[in-house]
């Protein structure tokens, strides 16, 4: 039996990483090879005709699974009937901008994007965002959107997540499919903490630990983590553009894994609500190592945290909590 189309919607549609998102989407690389879509893109009114321009390359490419395209800048029109719903659109931080600047413009974006999902999008909506700062504009979401469950609204972490995959694979000259387990722990921002203690790579003789087989402490605790926090800037750097194709791609690897499940064994990255583990603040998003079934996030528990690491987990949650209380005082 055919199945039935999954309204799908992303916001900021014209810009770059929604470019480099909707042919994705459309092609089945973030919900399957047989899921039917129906994609809905929302911009600002000054991108209509970029947006109608990419709507017109949709129908070009002829993708078999898209059903159909939406494209609008009307955010209830946007929002209506979808069940996945993917925030690229904020308000990026301009030379000269503080950080409560940014921060008051994205408040008001995902005030209104939040209750035009929590009036007319399907009652399960899956939530993901992307556009920075990304835990706590999802943060903002949650608030403006009560109905939709808060382990349904998440932020964007496994760009990072897949960078550190990326880092150790380029290290050991191993394939990235033979890594697993990473951790990208708390903020999507510079304080974010990546971390291998868990993680370990397929060799010819078993699974074994990325620490024992780098061999590096100093690389692995210093240089390792600060290229993996700063990897977005030397990005801006060489491309004088932000990363897209890679935030995308993680986007859709993302909702992904939280559709279909995480494979037996293996982890990911994803901010999700903090319910208190690892004495991690609850009541932030924050990125933690979670599990996916039945269409579920679960956090992975009992791992061990040694010194350093908590320093770190400590030092990201002070950050968001930070955050939290700067992106409250503009909703005043």
């Amino acid at each position: 039996m055919a199945k039935d189309p999954v309204r799908v919607l992303v916001t900021g549609a014209a810009g770059q990483i929604g470019y480099a998102l909707v042919p994705m989407i459309a092609r089945g690389v973030m919900l399957g090879p047989d899921q039917p879509v129906i994609l809905h893109m929302l911009d600002i009114p000054p991108a209509a005709e970029a947006l109608n321009g990419v709507k017109m390359e949709l129908v070009d490419a002829a993708f078999p699974l898209l059903k159909g395209v939406v494209a609008t800048t009307d955010a209830v029109e946007a929002c209506t009937g979808v069940s996945v719903a993917i925030m690229v659109g904020g308000f990026p931080r301009k030379e000269g901008m503080e950080r409560k600047d940014v921060m008051s413009k994205n408040v008001s974006i995902y005030k209104s994007q939040a209750s035009a999902l929590e009036k007319h999008a399907a009652s399960n909506c899956k939530v993901l965002v992307v556009a920075n700062p990304a835990n706590t504009n999802a943060l903002i979401l949650k608030e403006f959107a009560p109905s939709i469950p808060e382990k349904n609204i998440t932020c964007l972490t496994r760009l990072d997540h897949n960078r550190a995959l990326g880092q150790i694979s380029e290290r050991l000259s191993v394939q990235v499919s033979d890594v697993k387990n990473v951790i990208i722990w708390g903020n999507h921002s510079s304080t974010q903490y990546p971390d291998v203690n868990h993680a370990t790579v397929k060799t010819p003789t078993g699974e074994k630990p990325v620490r024992e087989l780098v061999a590096d402490d100093a690389w692995l605790n210093a240089e390792f983590i600060a290229t993996v926090q700063q990897r977005g800037a030397a990005i801006i750097k060489a491309r004088k553009l932000s990363s897209a194709l890679s935030a995308a791609s993680s986007a859709c690897d993302h909702i992904r894994d939280w559709v279909l499940g995480t494979p037996e064994g293996s982890w990911v990255s994803m901010g999700v609500y903090s319910d208190g583990s690892y004495n991690v603040p609850a009541g932030l998003i924050y990125s933690f190592p979670v599990t996916c079934k039945n269409g579920e996030w679960s956090i992975v528990q009992g791992l061990s945290i040694d010194e350093f690491s908590r320093k770190k987990l400590d030092l990201t949650a002070e950050e968001l909590t930070e955050e939290k209380a700067l992106a409250y005082s503009c909703l005043s």
